[in-house]
């Protein structure tokens, strides 16, 4: 089917924040892109809306695709928009968070992901796109709760 618009349209992705507790500190899941833009820096598990599923159904592909996780319930937390976000172009991300069991998280990256790995969320390497931001959103979201 095509689509023709009469204005540009931006691209719509998730991002799947998936914490878990490791001898009582709190780590969450990264995967090492594989491709650019950000080739060799890590991000959460995510990637772009398929025109025929619903963003939670994305969230939970991708995460699966990326990481070999599929046991993980996710929850909506909200829509980073910012113009800038994405070098590639206008993207919209909406951001899903869940938590791991630390007995079943063994990790293997795959499709966009080089590595799959947890961090502690008090040592991380550098993140790519706007993920600082939103992890720290998140954190901030969960400890006020």
């Amino acid at each position: 089917m095509a689509y023709t618009y009469r204005y540009p349209r931006p691209a719509i992705t998730t991002d799947a924040v998936v914490l878990s507790k490791n001898s009582g500190e709190t780590e969450v899941l990264l995967i090492q892109r594989k491709k650019p833009p950000f080739r060799g820096y890590w991000a959460f598990p995510g990637g772009f809306a398929e025109m025929d599923e619903t963003l939670e159904t994305c969230a939970a592909r991708e995460l699966k695709e990326e990481t070999g996780l599929d046991n993980v319930a996710l929850c909506q937390f909200r829509a980073y928009s910012e113009v800038d976000r994405d070098p590639r172009g206008r993207t919209i991300s909406v951001v899903f968070y869940g938590f791991a069991d630390p007995e079943e998280k063994k990790v293997i990256a795959d499709d966009d992901a080089s590595e799959a790995q947890w961090f502690p969320i008090s040592y991380l390497p550098e993140l790519a796109f706007d993920h600082h931001k939103i992890l720290t959103g998140l954190l901030t979201f969960l400890n006020k709760g």
